[in-house]
């Protein structure tokens, strides 16, 4: 059975968020529902895989709020769950920066369409910046992108303070996954005095989806955060599998290096795993495969 993908997010005041959870869990349990949901006082934000019929009762549940009536999902497919369970949870954040004061209700920059993306980021003048994580970069990214070379997006204002100064960099591009980081980041940017801020609505799903291949300035795949690990134009499942003991996406050519070992380890985490934790991932893979010999 085909399966729709749908993730989601808007920045929108919910001071009732913690009076929201029990009901929609209930009725993504009743739909058949997996995934994740996050529920903070700025908003919502969420990937749920389920069917046709499933993804839309869930949506119309969410949009019976007048606050969320236009939220917009970005859709994928895929023939089986990418999740193992569903989760609705209350968060300080709905993505963490870890600056409760940056407020994306209150300011952030400009929304650009996938359609008008390429122009922009053309633009010599403009310093497009890619908001994730290096291990997510390193499979894919805009061309001429700048990687900020972090681990985690909490660390993203360090870069912002250290690197990047609002009197030279007049005109400043961020993208993310799909929306919800650059548009958080937009807003940080915003309150240190950057003028021209713009930010790519949809994120990088979007624009995979909405871009012929031939016109992309895309380069390699994008790394989403479920059992797909990557997707490519038009949203097709990508090639990359990851390693289960440092999470980093690997491709068929690191497979084939002296440092990956399945389930134990990889070229990106061989030079910092310990003799303890070597000998509980031989472990887990022994359990594993054990597991799977006998169905």
């Amino acid at each position: 059975m085909t399966l729709v993908v749908a993730a989601f997010y808007k920045f929108v005041s919910l001071p009732d968020f913690t009076q929201k959870q029990s009901p929609l869990l209930s009725h993504c349990q009743e739909q058949g529902i997996k995934g994740t949901i996050l529920l903070a006082a700025e908003g919502i934000n969420g990937t749920i895989a389920g069917s046709r019929q499933g993804i839309d009762s869930v949506l119309a549940f969410l949009r019976l709020d007048p606050r969320l009536s236009d939220l917009e999902p970005k859709e994928s497919y895929t023939d089986s769950y990418p999740f193992n369970r569903l989760k609705v949870r209350l968060k300080q954040e709905i993505v963490t920066l870890g600056m409760p004061e940056v407020n994306p209700n209150q300011e952030v920059g400009t929304y650009v369409n996938p359609q008008d993306w390429n122009t922009l980021i053309s633009d010599p003048e403009v310093l497009v910046i890619d908001t994730r994580n290096t291990y997510e970069v390193d499979i894919g990214t805009f061309q001429g992108a700048q990687n900020p070379q972090t681990d985690s997006f909490r660390e993203f204002p360090g870069y912002v303070y250290q690197h990047l100064d609002p009197t030279k960099h007049q005109k400043v591009a961020l993208f993310c996954t799909g929306g919800i980081r650059c548009e958080k980041a937009s807003s940080l940017m915003l309150s240190q005095g950057f003028q021209e801020v713009y930010h790519l609505k949809g994120g990088i799903l979007k624009y995979l989806e909405e871009v012929p291949a031939a016109e992309s300035l895309w380069q390699g795949e994008c790394f989403v955060f479920d059992q797909r690990i990557a997707v490519t134009n038009g949203l097709a499942s990508g090639t990359y599998d990851f390693c289960r003991s440092c999470g980093h996406p690997v491709s068929d050519s690191d497979k084939t290096t002296p440092e990956y070992q399945e389930g134990i380890s990889c070229p990106y985490c061989f030079t910092h795993l310990t003799p303890e934790k070597k000998a509980r991932q031989q472990e887990r893979q022994r359990q594993l495969r054990l597991r799977e010999k006998h169905g």
